[in-house]
């Protein structure tokens, strides 16, 4: 017999197992169905043909109703009548069993689902050939919870949720609940408080700000890039051309009335700058749900969701199978490290630290205001993983960079004495995010994608194998390069001769990791100024030392990345909430950086010493680096097959006549790039005669006679 008690919890939304209670049930005189149906005056069972079977009785005025289940009748609905309408026939949520097998619970219980998308959230689907959607959700410290929408007049008492009690797993199918729906969850903390309503940690996509609802979505996009994807392999081949073109979709370029461009406008527009530029990749700032613009996407709240601003999920799907068409890989920021308080997200999910530490010691980035996740946790790591693979494996994307790897290595990352817990050794190191980074980088590989860390210490083996003790990524950002040489080409040409060793410096380690160069937006804000802003002397010579280094930056070892706006010499620094100066290409010096950089592109795809070797010292030899007086270096790059490339760069505005560089044969050389060429908008002094004398030079038995452009890099290469 059900108590009164109950019923009362039932009506009032306090009961945290309806389905003991709602639905058919054996009782002591045979089979009784209940139905909770708020603000009904009236309910009748039927069958599926709409046949009334029997009246249903109200035993309570809160909207409680109850009959006997006819014979043999396996199958029925509900007609519910309102004072305020005809009536409707639903179908009855609590006559449907769990859609969640015992082997699905094992795995989420264990944290160990590495699919996990695929059992928690929103997912349209048919059960027991009914159309509806099935919701899952964790929050084991959770007196009750609810799916809420305008499906049910956002009423918490008509859908609380089924709870798995062995993993904490909340779950309900909802007949004819379907794509499009707005949800939230409604929960009850531990002692009955309601909390405030909450988004779906796992909803495939969301509504636009200020709203903050889940939408359900099931994806039928149909890819076209098959070929591509058969290319992949776990073991991704170091000595292939990287040169990544990092965007932020909503400032790249917008349309003329100021709007956002869409994912299926950007596979047009963007995918063919791109790859009419000659890059490799596209970076894409983080496309996760966030809510505020002005994070760029590295305060996310949807972590399994592309943000609505520019389309749906199947619009972004679009977006990388162009990419693919195109020869183009897909980087995409990932952001594993915190994330944001807002009430409607993850912080104490169920009224308790779910997702993060309780303790602000271990929990809270002060920098930031945000919160950190608690890697210890399985359920944590389980949904973190499960995030990276999802962007795998749903949307094709080819590499995850992981953004603020320092942050999550350290315990006392930007905190002072006392305010951090050492590890269980007493160090300053987070044992439970260095185990996490390494699974995180064997399941990503495992899928085929590389990985790309944001780390700025000196932590040994970011980019080393799991295996050798490594964290396991593919490639580590070069932070201290990008430091050191945009502080030397700061200085004025006069002076460099007193810095030249921050040209030279990032030989000493350059082959400790696998590098990436990175140019990043994050130099291109915050007072630091435009690249180009950050060139001294006069238009000309910014300009032409803006050249000079990104001809630097494609000679030296390591993969490379450059900022949107970048590659046109862009004036004032990044603005998010704006397009990029495109009028800019109205002007010379700025289509000179452009084809520039094309060009550097091109021949960097087409010249293997330049990236076959990038993080081995087999692959990179001095000329001079010691011609501090001069500010000239001079260096030569080797493919695998004994074929290479002579880099010389003049970083002083002074024209170097009979400049002897040594090489290591005789014969013609051909000049792949001169940044000082006219094409460029330089002043189109040239190297001269590009034949190797028979006369010793630095150590080597041949040597070229140049002519060096000021502020300008040459590469050569042998004729032959």
């Amino acid at each position: 017999m059900t108590s009164n008690s109950e019923y009362e919890a039932l009506v009032a939304g306090r009961h945290n197992n309806p389905f003991a209670i709602l639905g058919p049930h054996d009782g002591p005189t045979g089979r009784v169905v209940r139905t909770l149906q708020p603000d009904a005056v009236a309910v009748e069972l039927v069958d599926g043909n709409g046949q009334k079977l029997a009246d249903m009785v109200s035993v309570h005025d809160g909207g409680l109703f109850e009959c006997p289940m006819p014979p043999r009748i396996r199958r029925y609905a509900l007609r519910v009548s309102y004072a305020s309408g005809e009536p409707v026939v639903v179908e009855d949520t609590y006559r449907f069993p769990s859609a969640l097998g015992e082997m699905d619970l094992y795995l989420l219980g264990e944290g160990s689902d590495k699919y996990i998308y695929r059992k928690l959230g929103a997912h349209p689907c048919d059960l027991l050939g009914v159309a509806g959607t099935r919701f899952a959700v964790w929050a084991p410290n959770a007196a009750r919870v609810s799916v809420v929408g305008d499906f049910n007049h956002w009423d918490g008492r008509r859908h609380v949720m089924r709870l798995h009690p062995g993993n904490g797993i909340w779950e309900i199918f909802i007949p004819a609940v379907g794509e499009g729906a707005l949800y939230k969850y409604e929960i009850h903390d531990q002692d009955g408080k309601l909390l405030p309503l909450k988004s779906d940690p796992y909803a495939a996509y969301h509504e636009a700000p200020p709203g903050n609802s889940s939408i359900v979505f099931a994806s039928n996009y149909d890819w076209q890039d098959d070929d591509w994807m058969s290319r992949l392999t776990a073991e991704p081949d170091l000595g292939q051309p990287v040169s990544v073109y990092e965007v932020h979709l909503g400032s790249w370029r917008r349309k003329d009335d100021g709007n956002y461009l869409t994912y299926r406008n950007l596979a047009d527009e963007l995918v063919d700058y791109v790859a009419s530029m000659g890059y490799t990749h596209v970076e894409l700032l983080p496309v996760s749900e966030h809510p505020f613009d002005g994070s760029w996407g590295y305060q996310p709240i949807g972590l399994f969701a592309p943000t609505q601003r520019f389309g749906n999920p199947d619009d972004f799907r679009y977006f990388v199978d162009r990419c693919h068409a195109n020869g183009i890989a897909v980087i995409m920021d990932w952001v594993p490290a915190h994330f944001p308080s807002d009430e409607h997200g993850l912080r104490r999910f169920d009224g308790t630290a779910l997702y993060e530490h309780a303790d602000p010691r271990k929990g809270e980035h002060a920098d930031w205001g945000t919160l950190i996740f608690n890697f210890g946790r399985r359920e944590v790591m389980n949904y973190l993983i499960g995030s990276a693979l999802y962007w795998i494996e749903e949307f094709h994307i080819d590499g995850l960079r992981v953004d603020a790897v320092a942050s999550m290595l350290y315990l006392d990352y930007s905190r002072e004495q006392g305010e951090w817990i050492p590890n269980e050794h007493g160090g300053r190191e987070n044992l439970e995010a260095v185990a996490f980074l390494r699974r995180l980088n064997t399941e990503v590989h495992a899928h085929r994608a590389t990985t790309y860390a944001e780390e700025s210490t000196a932590w040994p083996g970011v980019s080393q194998p799991v295996h050798a003790g490594g964290l396991g990524f593919t490639y580590k950002w070069n932070m201290g390069w990008m430091n050191d040489t945009l502080l030397y080409m700061s200085e004025d040409p006069l002076h460099r001769k007193y810095h030249h060793d921050k040209m030279t410096f990032g030989l000493v380690y350059a082959f400790t990791e696998n590098f990436i160069l990175p140019l990043s937006h994050d130099e291109v804000v915050h007072g630091k100024r435009s690249i180009l802003g950050r060139m001294p002397g006069d238009d000309w010579q910014q300009f032409a030392n803006l050249r000079a280094y990104y001809a630097v930056m494609f000679g030296h070892p390591g993969k490379k990345l450059l900022f949107m706006g970048n590659e046109i010499a862009q004036r004032d620094e990044w603005n998010h909430n704006q397009s990029l100066d495109w009028h800019l290409l109205e002007y010379g010096p700025h289509q000179g950086v452009q084809r520039l950089v094309r060009d550097l592109n091109l021949v960097y795809k087409d010249t293997p010493a330049l990236y076959e070797v990038d993080f081995d010292g087999a692959g990179f030899e001095w000329i001079d680096y010691s011609d501090r007086d001069s500010s000239v270096l001079s260096w030569i790059r080797r493919d695998r097959h004994g074929g290479y490339v002579v880099c010389v760069v003049n970083l002083t505005p002074i024209v170097r006549h009979d400049y002897r560089v040594g090489v290591p044969g005789g014969g013609d050389f051909k000049l792949l790039i001169n940044t000082d060429a006219e094409h460029y908008g330089g002043s189109g002094v040239g190297p001269g005669p590009l034949a190797a004398d028979e006369l010793s030079s630095h150590g080597r038995q041949h040597s070229l006679n140049l002519t060096l452009p000021p502020l300008a890099t040459l590469i050569l290469q042998p004729a032959q």
